[in-house]
């Protein structure tokens, strides 16, 4: 007969705090221990994971891909720009919207961009302007001689690779020598605000949507309406790239603040009133617009 206190005797206990006052030396297992073992004997050996184990590090990695910070491209492949072009249309609205009508105190890239810049936006934008701005410039050329029976119309369509080579370099080249600007500032002052060069060229590629209709208005021969459309479509460019820009320029040197403000206004003025008195000027007839005149015959001779 075993005695009571045969450790193999089958026993049943009330609460297992009892059995540990009894017994202190007394080894107690988990099943969540036992799970957590027999996990790692089967990853020892070569067993694979279950479906479930594995669902939150494909969930980690789908993430990381379509974020695009899985792995970084270098700045020279299609790999690179591609993120750039991956946007949603009404984020696309809402970012022509905010810079038609600008709000004092919103920073353009803190409001719309949230360290999202895009390139597809902005590249729609210049191709637009650029064929707003040629074909306009046709159009108000075909009005301007219309009737003139000496006018023999002829499209014009160098302009369109003048136009693009005026937009798309202020787009890229402007916003590559401020960026150089700021970092340069930024390494002096190290308290300054910076913005990265993809940041800076989406906000000057929106600041130009403005200038689309305004260019409509320039079709017809009134210089006054020209005039106002090119101050209002400035006032509002400006004040997007001004206050956008202006957390980065505020706690520098005041004469670096006004020569930075005065430049961007001064290079934001130059592409409108140059593009207005080139394209919409009032030239000239050329040879190849006047129509030779009709031979005129009297008394059986031509003259």
């Amino acid at each position: 007969m075993a005695s009571k206190n045969d450790p193999f005797q089958f026993q049943e206990f009330d609460e297992a705090g009892t059995l540990l006052e009894s017994n202190r030396d007394a080894v107690t297992i988990s099943i969540d221990d036992e799970d957590l073992k027999s996990k790692r004997q089967r990853s020892a050996v070569g067993f694979a994971q279950d479906v479930g184990d594995e669902e939150p590090l494909i969930s980690e990695d789908r993430e990381e891909l379509l974020s695009g910070k899985n792995k970084n491209a270098p700045f020279w492949t299609f790999e690179y720009y591609q993120k750039f072009f991956d946007i949603e249309t009404h984020h696309v609205r809402e970012r022509i919207l905010g810079s038609l009508v600008p709000w004092p105190g919103k920073n353009f890239i803190q409001v719309h961009l949230r360290k999202n810049p895009d390139l597809y936006g902005p590249f729609w934008i210049c191709t637009t302007l650029v064929f707003a701005i040629a074909i306009s410039g046709n159009l108000s050329t075909f009005l301007r001689y219309f009737g003139n029976s000496n006018y023999k119309y002829t499209a014009e369509f160098g302009k369109v690779s003048i136009a693009a080579t005026a937009i798309f370099s202020y787009a890229w080249l402007v916003p590559l020598g401020l960026w150089g600007l700021l970092l340069w500032r930024s390494n002096k002052i190290l308290n300054l605000v910076s913005y990265s060069f993809m940041e800076i060229v989406c906000v000057y590629g929106y600041s130009l949507a403005v200038y689309i209709p305004a260019v409509v208005l320039w079709i017809p021969h009134v210089e006054w309406l020209r005039w106002l459309s090119i101050v209002v479509a400035l006032c509002l460019s400006s004040s997007v790239l001004v206050m956008t820009f202006w957390p980065a320029l505020r706690d520098d040197h005041p004469k670096v603040i006004i020569a930075t403000v005065a430049g961007i206004v001064l290079l934001n003025g130059l592409l409108a009133v140059g593009c207005k008195m080139y394209f919409f000027s009032e030239a000239k007839l050329g040879p190849g617009h006047v129509s030779p005149p009709a031979a005129i015959i009297t008394n059986g001779t031509s003259s």
